[in-house]
C-alpha cells in the first residue's frame, strides 16, 4: 500500500471509528435508561441491565454502521479539502491512491457490518431471550411479592397469593394481553418454576386457561397440570422467529440440507446482505459529495454531515416501501453515485476546468 493511500485509510477509518465509538455509547446508556425497571421494578442488579442493553445494541449499530462510514468520509474529505490536500491529490495524480483508499474503507465496512448481521446479531438476539426468560423466571420464582401486581414485559402482569420456603406459589393468575387479538389469562391453585438446564418452565396445577377474543368470543379450559414456557412470559411480543437467533450459515446449512427454501428465509438472508450494499453506497456518495475540490462559495452552506443523512434517510424509506426488496435503495445510491463520479472525473477542457 502506498503511503498516501495508508496515510487517505487512516484519516477516513479514525473519523468513521470516533463517531461510531460515540454513537453506540450513547445507544447503550440510553438503552439502560429505558431498561431501568429491571433494576427497579424486577430486583436485578445494575450488571444485569448493562448486559440487557449490550444485548440490544446489534441492530442499533447496523442501522446507523454504515452513516457513520459516509459521515466519516465525509469529514476527512472535507478537512483534505480546507487544508488544501485535496487540490494536491487531484493535481498530482493522486486519485488512484484515493480510490483505493476509499475502496478500502469501504471493505473493511462491508466486512464489518456482514459480520454484525449475519452472525453477532443472532447471537445477541439468542443470549437477549434468554436472558429474559432468566429474569422471568428469577421474577416469578423468588422476586414476586405477594398480593403485589408486577408486570414482568410490557403487556403481561402477574400475580401471586403467597410463597413457600421451597418455592412452590399460591394462588398463581397471569394476564397477558400482548396480542391485540386475543387476551389470555391463566389462574392456578399453585404453580413451581422448573428447568431443564436450557429452558425455565411455569408448572402450573388445577386451574383454568381463559382466552378472549377482540370479537367477544369467550373459551375457557380446566387443567389439573398446565407448563408453560416462561420465555413466552418474558418476551416484549407473543411470537419471535426463530431464525432470528440463528447466524446465516446455520440457516443456509439448514436449508440446503432439508432441500426447503421459503420465501420467509430468503428475504431475511437478502436483508442481512443488503447492509453491505448500503455501505458501498453510502462511501460512493461521500466520494461524490466531498471527493473533488471546489472553489464556489455559497451564502447559505448545508453541512455535508446533513446530506448524508438525508440520503440514509431517503434510502431506508426507498428500501421499506420498494417491491423489489430491501437491496433497492443501495442499489440507488449506487447508480446515482457513481454517475456522479464518472462525471466529475470526465476528461474536460482547460477553460472548462478553470471555470
Amino acid at each position: 500500500m502506498k503511503r498516501l493511500t495508508a496515510y487517505l485509510v487512516r484519516l477516513f477509518v479514525m473519523d468513521a471509528l470516533i463517531l461510531f465509538g460515540v454513537l453506540c455509547a450513547l445507544l447503550w446508556m440510553v438503552n439502560c435508561l429505558r431498561s431501568f425497571d429491571v433494576v427497579s421494578v424486577k430486583g436485578q442488579s445494575a450488571l444485569v441491565l448493562g448486559i440487557q442493553a449490550l444485548y440490544t445494541m446489534p441492530p442499533l449499530a447496523i442501522a446507523f454502521f454504515y452513516v457513520c462510514i459516509g459521515i466519516g468520509l465525509v469529514r476527512a474529505l472535507q478537512a483534505l479539502q480546507i487544508s488544501r490536500e485535496l487540490h494536491i491529490i487531484h493535481i498530482n495524480y493522486g486519485l488512484p491512491s484515493l480510490w483505493r483508499a476509499s475502496a478500502v474503507v469501504a471493505g473493511a465496512g462491508v466486512l464489518g457490518v456482514l459480520v454484525l448481521s449475519n452472525f453477532i446479531e443472532p447471537y445477541a438476539n439468542r443470549q437477549l431471550n434468554a436472558l429474559n426468560a432468566s429474569i422471568a423466571a428469577d421474577l416469578v420464582s423468588s422476586t414476586l411479592r405477594p398480593g403485589r401486581f408486577t408486570q414482568v414485559t410490557p403487556g403481561v402482569v402477574l400475580l401471586i397469593g403467597g410463597r413457600a420456603a421451597d418455592g412452590e406459589i399460591s394462588e398463581f393468575f397471569a394476564d397477558d394481553r400482548r396480542d391485540p387479538e386475543v387476551r389470555r389469562t391463566y389462574i392456578a391453585t399453585s404453580a413451581r418454576v422448573a428447568t431443564d438446564g436450557q429452558n425455565y418452565v411455569l408448572e402450573l396445577r388445577d386451574g383454568t386457561l381463559q382466552n378472549s377474543a377482540a370479537d367477544g368470543r369467550f373459551s375457557e379450559v380446566s387443567f389439573m397440570r398446565y407448563d408453560v414456557n416462561v420465555e413466552t412470559l418474558a418476551q416484549a411480543i407473543s411470537y419471535v422467529d426463530p431464525r432470528s437467533e440463528k447466524d446465516s450459515v446455520e440457516l443456509v446449512t439448514t436449508a440446503l440440507s432439508s432441500g426447503e427454501w421459503d420465501e420467509g428465509l430468503t428475504m431475511l438472508l437478502a436483508n442481512r446482505s443488503a447492509e453491505g450494499l448500503r455501505v458501498i453506497g453510502i462511501a460512493m456518495v461521500a466520494l461524490a459529495l466531498a471527493g473533488f475540490p471546489s472553489g464556489r462559495r455559497t451564502r447559505i452552506a448545508m453541512p455535508l454531515e446533513a446530506v448524508v443523512l438525508l440520503i440514509a434517510f431517503a434510502e431506508r424509506g426507498l428500501s421499506a416501501y420498494s417491491p423489489l426488496g430491501a437491496a433497492t435503495g443501495a442499489l440507488g445510491m449506487i447508480g446515482v453515485a457513481g454517475a456522479v463520479i464518472i462525471w466529475r472525473t470526465r476528461p474536460r477542457r482547460a477553460g472548462e476546468v478553470l471555470a
